[in-house]
């Protein structure tokens, strides 16, 4: 679901006890967190996947909406009183009025009512000299005339200013960039300075302040004559330009002129760059593939590589919270700066040569054991046939790879240096890859276990198999009209899908049983420790603020690695025979719980708990059963699909 508010609550759960697992096996991965096609008869049948005979039947229309016939009562859920309302067209707003019959308006604006008294309505922001909501609900049926009213105040952005070609100059002061935070970049790098202002204003920034006789002088002389740089109008009232870090280093003034008016701000000033080696995270976690971290591309950006921990890398740049760091000659990638331990200034730089390898097969998995001096950082792609792992700041010479007895996962191993500290390798597969983990042992160096689908008996593909099922949430979720919470809403169903699955064969072990809240993390480390053989979390969905609630509603389902997909397309499919809402599809999407590398894994988001007629639906046994069962199916289907 998408996530409205996030609660940090700490957690202490006894893993031991709850995983079941059924033999000791090395640690697996799971990495640390923030809310696409169904197969159709006749569409291809997802890769890795046999074709499943089509159910022939539509699914039962939701369960009917019970009548409340209370006093009026209204309630308002979303927004809550004093919120921000961070967009500044339309919201949505939701809650109850107690009453089925009840009429109801919202700043002036009729919203219809379900029969629990429930309601949800898009409707435009409160102006900011008016920021409320006035709800005015009321009942006009003869004898039982009655009304309520309910002021419910928000916080809105303020408005932007009135470009106006005339008169005195206004500027847009929160636009100007960059202004505050930290920063740390090479001289030679751009900076965007920008600012909003009248489309008839001159704008430039210079590196030093002028002097004040200047001022009298005309704007566009001003720039001529001066040491600076002048911001291109690039859009609208957008001023926009590039300028390098070292005009900004000695301190900066940004310059918005019109006439006789002037507006001048301070930039933010640059530091010099550390250029030093860095160790990312803890080295004593090197063997824990429960402690991941995380690469990005950009800073704060969508999580990219996965690195064990102990990696030592060169730091080259800072942003606000973030630490760009150098992984070879032509890679540089933005890291938490939580995750950086500064190393000391005589540490040798790593020399990592990747020797002679070797793939140790056992009964479950494949290890592709490359001899390295320390743990070097890396990335993993997969198609259908292959994995390819590229490793940075890494040299090669495998004089002999040794394939020890003749296994039949790992057909051939094909090293490209791409560049003289870049080294990618490729692995043919006989068989869609299923499921992997990295780890670094100092004794045999940097290990790629390539995990075994596992045996399935195809009259009951399930007997055997470890499910791992995470009702989602708390802390944090979606919420409803009548105030259910997700985290509510979601554990009968996964209990409804444990008894499913352990009626066909299956050992579950669920994440959580109570609404004790469960750390994110720990959901991925409770399956990787149980050995499972799929992650499904289940969910409500909801919209982020600004989003029209009404045209896109219904079911969907997430994954991140690409050895998920058949699994979460095949789910999706058993969802819609089971609870008939609108096809949403299947997505890929950078979700905590998908990035789990050990085994598939997915989220299964059934419904929207904003929507009257779904939250409706959630709490009752009837689309309880049916969200499970249509979950169920779908897992039963994809481990059919394995059977060979």
């Amino acid at each position: 679901m998408r996530l409205r508010r996030l609660y940090t609550i700490p957690v202490v759960l006894a893993i031991g006890a709850a995983c079941h697992t059924p033999a000791p096996i090395p640690p697996g991965p799971a990495t640390p967190g923030p809310t696409k096609q169904t197969p159709q008869p006749g569409a291809a049948v997802p890769p890795g996947a046999r074709a499943e005979p089509r159910v022939t039947r539509t699914a039962p229309p939701l369960p009917p909406i019970p009548l409340a016939e209370g006093p009026l009562n209204p309630k308002v859920v979303f927004p809550e009183r004093n919120q921000v309302i961070p967009v500044r067209d339309s919201n949505f707003i939701f809650g109850s009025v107690g009453n089925g019959h009840a009429k109801l308006m919202i700043n002036g604006s009729p919203v219809p009512v379900a029969p629990n008294g429930a309601f949800l309505a898009y409707l435009p922001v409160p102006p900011s000299t008016a920021p409320r909501y006035e709800l005015v609900t009321y009942l006009d049926s003869g004898a039982r005339a009655d009304s309520a009213r309910v002021t419910v105040p928000v916080r809105v952005p303020r408005p932007l200013p009135d470009f106006s070609l005339t008169g005195r100059l206004v500027v847009d002061s929160a636009s100007v960039s960059p202004r505050g935070g930290f920063i740390a970049l090479r001289d030679s790098e751009p900076i965007r300075v920008a600012v909003r202002a009248p489309t008839n204003a001159v704008a430039w920034v210079s590196p030093a302040p002028e002097l004040p006789a200047r001022a009298a002088e005309s704007p566009s002389r001003r720039v001529a004559e001066s040491p600076s740089r002048p911001l291109v109008n690039v859009s609208a009232n957008t001023f926009a330009t590039d300028v390098p870090v070292a005009l900004l280093r000695a301190g900066a003034t940004l310059y918005i002129a019109r006439g006789s008016d002037t507006v001048r701000f301070a930039l933010t000033k640059p530091r010099d760059v550390r250029s030093q080696l860095v160790s990312l995270g803890d080295p004593a976690a090197q063997n824990d593939t429960d402690a991941t971290i995380i690469g990005r591309s950009t800073p704060a950006g969508t999580y990219k590589w996965m690195l064990v921990p102990g990696t030592i890398v060169q730091e080259t740049g800072r942003m606000g919270d973030n630490v760009r760091v150098r992984f070879d000659s032509e890679l540089e990638v933005w890291v938490d700066s939580t995750s950086v331990r500064p190393l000391a200034a005589t540490y040798p730089a790593p020399r990592r040569t990747v020797g002679a390898m070797t793939l140790v097969p056992s009964a479950e998995w494949v290890d592709v054991v490359m001899p390295v001096s320390s743990p070097p950082p890396y990335l993993i792609e997969q198609d259908l046939s292959h994995i390819t792992l590229t490793l940075y700041g890494t040299t090669a010479s495998p004089d002999v790879i040794k394939f020890l007895q003749n296994d039949s996962l790992v057909r051939f191993i094909n090293w490209v240096p791409e560049q003289s500290d870049r080294v990618v390798l490729r692995m043919e597969l006989t068989r869609p890859p299923y499921g992997y983990l990295t780890l670094f042992d100092p004794a045999r160096g940097f290990i790629l276990r390539l995990r075994r689908p596992p045996r399935i008996n195809p009259n009951r593909p399930l007997d055997g198999l470890v499910i791992t099922v995470d009702p989602g949430h708390p802390p944090g979720g979606a919420i409803g009209p009548t105030a259910l919470t997700e985290a509510e809403g979601v554990l009968p169903i996964s209990f409804k899908l444990r008894d499913i699955l352990q009626q066909r064969g299956a050992k579950v072990v669920i994440t959580r049983t109570t609404m004790d809240a469960v750390d994110l993390h720990l959901r991925s480390v409770i399956a990787r420790r149980a050995n499972a053989n799929a992650l499904i979390s289940i969910h409500l969905n909801a919209f982020g603020d600004g989003v029209n609630p009404f045209p896109n509603v219904g079911t969907s389902t997430l994954f991140f690695h690409p050895q998920s997909e058949p699994l979460a397309r095949l789910v999706q499919a058993g969802m819609m025979r089971e609870m008939g809402l609108r096809d949403l599809g299947v997505h890929y999407q950078n979700i905590a719980i998908g990035r789990t590398m050990w085994m598939p894994s997915l989220i299964c988001e059934g419904a929207f708990l904003m929507v009257p007629e779904q939250e409706n639906a959630v709490r009752t046994p009837e689309f309880q059963d049916r969200y499970a069962r249509g979950v169920a199916d779908g897992i039963e289907a994809y481990f059919r699909s394995l059977a060979r």
